[in-house]
């Protein structure tokens, strides 16, 4: 099977996770419309290449090479730029959105609908990232097993950005509890790193990882914010 086939095959396999949330959110009659869905999808991928660019300008090695080399690497310049990034675009689909809705976004009270709205479009953006991230793997033409391992564990980077997404709406309100999402998330990203490029018992730790997480976002989004229509109206 050639290259090109692979990565098709690849890519659809990755997209499958969105596909689910869709209808899930569908089913349960959230108020989140399709274009929200696509735009929130696209900013997420999207937040891939200011990732990368963070992530060049902070390749540093250190004299001693070792476990802090290793532990800079995948807690510091691959998981907090990659959280930093998908937290840049989530601001600027908050901001759009609320320009598109004309919603004061300032003086808006913050609710809990509210919080599970960016939960749920945080996890949203996650997936997409990790669409793109998966493509970008293989067209690397990167171990095969690792890629098919991050692919399957897609989960990590949508239960991720569910809190990167919650701490985007918290930082006027609450921003201690903002910033401890925002390292909570590249604290989850950056064990999830280190397990991946392990073999044997160590990559079934990286999938536990990425299900709990992800049991615990959608815990957080269920339920939806539907209760409270007269606040959220979207």
């Amino acid at each position: 099977m050639s290259g090109i086939w692979v990565l098709i095959i690849l890519i659809i396999i990755s997209s499958l996770p969105v596909a689910a949330v869709y209808v899930w959110f569908r089913l349960a009659k959230y108020q989140l419309s399709l274009i929200q869905f696509l735009l929130a999808l696209l900013l997420g991928a999207a937040a891939l290449f200011p990732a990368l660019v963070l992530q060049d300008l902070i390749n540093f090695s250190f004299s001693a090479a070792g476990r802090s080399q290793m532990l800079y690497e995948f807690f510091i310049r691959i998981a907090l730029t990659e959280e930093l990034s998908r937290l840049l675009m989530l601001f600027i689909f908050f901001w759009a959105n609320s320009l598109i809705m004309k919603e004061d976004s300032i003086n808006q009270d913050l609710t809990i609908n509210k919080v599970k709205k960016a939960t749920a479009i945080g996890l949203i953006a996650g997936l997409g990232f990790s669409i793109l991230e998966s493509a970008r793997y293989a067209a690397l033409q990167m171990d095969i097993g690792i890629v098919l391992l991050r692919i399957f564990t897609a989960a990590i980077h949508g239960a991720c950005g569910s809190r990167i997404g919650a701490a985007a709406v918290m930082f006027r309100s609450n921003p201690l509890q903002a910033l401890l999402r925002i390292l909570t998330a590249a604290a989850i990203h950056g064990v999830y790193n280190l397990m991946v490029t392990m073999s044997g018992i160590s990559s079934i730790a990286a999938i536990l990882i990425a299900i709990s997480a992800l049991i615990t976002a959608i815990l957080t989004i269920q339920g939806g914010w539907t209760l409270d229509k007269s606040s959220e109206n979207t």
